[in-house]
């Protein structure tokens, strides 16, 4: 009896597993929460929690109340969604610098110029922490993942301080929370008091010439800070 054929396995590329295609109504849904949440930015950084509404973000995002409650559950929900979402972003674009791959001295004025840049291109993010501490930072407070992820940015400062220190070009006693503290000070308060320090002194905090040379006064502040005695 003649023996049965062997059956031959499938091709290479029938075995490989499924590439799994984001759907079309999938990349819509992405795409509508992504446009919430731009607009809600705008919303909260100029109104606040309590004097921004629902219905107005709904109408510029060309969309209805239901679908933000879909997305976010409330108001107070899309206010934490905005909160992380701006988080978020400022810890990526730190971790984008590769510090650890650059000189200490060279890795801290880099921080430190990103940061101040970041601020002034992004004025929204200054007024969204300012209104949170108005609320004594209640909804942040209640975002699960914020502090494992502002975690970074303190990891990124110690080995920073750590490679200046084994270099002899930082002081011992640095501590990298009070270092963030002292950046983030420097370079939020040229956007958060702007208007009121230009009516009061007449200087155009705003303008080129007047960033630039705040810029540079921010990165010698913190270097010299942190040099070795």
């Amino acid at each position: 009896m003649a023996s049965r054929a062997r059956r031959r396995p499938p091709p290479a590329a029938a075995r490989r597993s499924p590439v799994s295609v984001p759907s079309a109504a999938t990349r819509d849904a992405d795409g509508t929460r992504a446009d919430i949440l731009a607009i809600a930015t705008e919303e909260f950084a100029k109104k606040g929690l309590s004097g921004s509404r629902v219905d107005e973000i709904a109408e510029r995002t060309h969309t209805v109340k239901r679908m933000i409650y879909y997305y976010f559950g409330s108001k107070e929900g899309l206010y934490r969604a905005v909160l992380e979402r701006c988080y978020d972003h400022i810890r990526m674009i730190e971790s984008d610098l590769d510090l650890d791959a650059l000189p200490p001295n060279e890795a801290l004025r880099r921080l430190v110029q990103t940061t101040f840049d970041y601020h002034n291109k992004h004025p929204d993010f200054v007024r969204l922490v300012m209104n949170e501490n108005i609320h004594h930072g209640d909804h942040i407070a209640h975002l699960p993942n914020i502090k494992a992820r502002n975690r970074t940015v303190i990891a990124m400062l110690g080995r920073l301080i750590d490679r200046g220190v084994a270099d002899g070009i930082f002081r011992e006693d640095l501590d990298p929370v009070e270092l963030h503290m002292s950046i983030s000070a420097l370079c939020f308060y040229n956007v958060s008091n702007r208007y009121t320090f230009s009516r009061i002194f007449e200087k155009d905090m705003s303008s080129p010439k007047a960033l630039a040379a705040r810029r540079k006064i921010v990165v010698d502040t913190i270097e010299r800070w942190c040099a070795a005695k």
